[in-house]
């Protein structure tokens, strides 16, 4: 059976949907139908983290198995905070060399999701979009570098965020966080891209 850790913050956990609807329940789900043996996912991720604020949480579950593949998806919330991209990108490297190492060493079984554009959605109004999608270009651009470094995996969904930021439907009660259905179409994505890798051991 393979074994999947999910490491993140909000847009990880799934706020404001039901468990089963955030990204990596739905990913497995959907492994499943492929006929993969995949367990319900580990999740370590809590609304508002930081890379930090992840780097500590795992410290504090002291977690001594390892995985089959594991996601990592965060930063938003540094940039939201105003924190410079240098203490993003340090932070970054450090969580991504424990990613691997809870994927048994394997990095290309590390799978490292972009950061979504908050700025596009309803709960951005009044503020300055175009700087905050300038932003998030800048941190994913340090995330792809660092991820491909790395020989991980790098999956870019932030194009998804921005289409339908403001499509009914694709955003939770809040008009910040996605439904199920915009974590459908990251679900999608990831799992063709770990199916592939799986496939290919």
């Amino acid at each position: 059976m393979y074994s999947y850790l999910a490491l993140g913050d909000s847009y990880t956990i799934g706020e404001q949907v039901p468990i089963h609807d955030n990204f990596p329940n739905q990913t497995v789900q959907l492994l499943r139908k492929q006929h993969f043996d995949v367990a319900d996912p580990v999740i370590i991720a809590t609304t508002g983290w930081t890379t930090d604020e992840l780097a500590a949480s795992i410290r504090e579950h002291n977690i001594h198995e390892t995985f089959s593949f594991v996601t990592l998806l965060i930063g938003v919330n540094n940039q939201y905070r105003g924190r410079s991209l240098e203490n993003y990108r340090q932070e970054f490297v450090q969580l991504l060399d424990q990613a691997i190492v809870f994927a048994k060493g394997v990095a290309k079984n590390v799978f490292v999701l972009s950061i979504p554009d908050w700025g596009a959605t309803p709960f951005a109004d009044g503020r300055d979009r175009h700087q905050v999608a300038k932003e998030i270009d800048e941190y994913n651009a340090a995330c792809k570098a660092i991820t491909l470094d790395h020989k991980c995996q790098y999956l870019y969904i932030t194009d998804s965020t921005r289409d339908h930021a403001m499509t009914p439907g694709f955003l939770a009660g809040d008009g910040l966080h996605p439904s199920a259905k915009e974590y459908e179409v990251w679900a999608e994505r990831l799992a063709g891209l770990v199916a592939s890798v799986l496939k290919d051991k």
